[in-house]
């Protein structure tokens, strides 16, 4: 998975930009307001990315800001909306005030986002409405109880195999943000037998 862009904005186009990173250039889709805020051509250009692979193909899509990609990330997820019509929910509406229409259940501002009918905008608020009840906030949150339930269910699992619980917090430090249960384990372990 490719987190991030650090490199040159290249140049751009209407609905993508062209990032050089350290000379391989990459074209990122991203929504209108995110290629706004993009710098100067020859300027460095900080995106965060979510890559797409599917059997046609891989694409890439950029965005300036965390909240902007969680958000894209949840509205792929809602069944008749791809990646196209989530870059024109987030260039219609910033990611703050698209979560609380949401929150709100606000179909009629959901419907105005171009590529999206009364079906889909009310699919996207039954779908999206609680984790979005607290705005962008509660998305957080709810990843962030994800993360802690990983590490409790490492910690655990550590625990059973007779390590003390100083070692596992030492053991689990520096850890992996976003890290699965499997994955913390087995990190831990390392550090551990080392």
């Amino acid at each position: 998975m490719i987190a991030f862009l650090d490199g040159v904005l290249a140049g751009k186009t209407l609905n993508s930009a062209f990032i050089n990173v350290s000379g391989v250039g990459f074209e990122v889709g991203m929504s209108a307001s995110s290629l706004s805020k993009l710098p100067s051509e020859g300027e460095r250009a900080l995106v965060y990315t979510f890559l797409q692979v599917r059997d046609d193909g891989m694409a890439l899509y950029g965005f300036t800001t965390p909240d902007e990609k969680a958000l894209f990330e949840k509205l792929i997820t809602v069944s008749g909306v791809g990646p196209k019509v989530a870059l024109a929910a987030l260039s219609s509406y910033d990611p703050g005030k698209l979560a609380d229409l949401i929150a709100a259940q606000d179909v009629a501002a959901v419907q105005r986002i171009p590529g999206i009918g009364k079906k889909t905008a009310s699919r996207i608020i039954l779908e999206l409405k609680g984790s979005l009840e607290q705005g962008l906030g509660g998305l957080f949150a709810q990843e962030e109880k994800a993360i802690a339930k990983e590490l409790e269910g490492a910690s655990e699992a550590l625990l059973s195999m007779g390590f003390t619980t100083a070692e596992i917090d030492l053991a689990l430090k520096g850890a992996p943000e976003g890290a699965t249960e499997g994955a913390l384990l087995q990190y831990a372990l390392k550090k551990l037998g080392s």
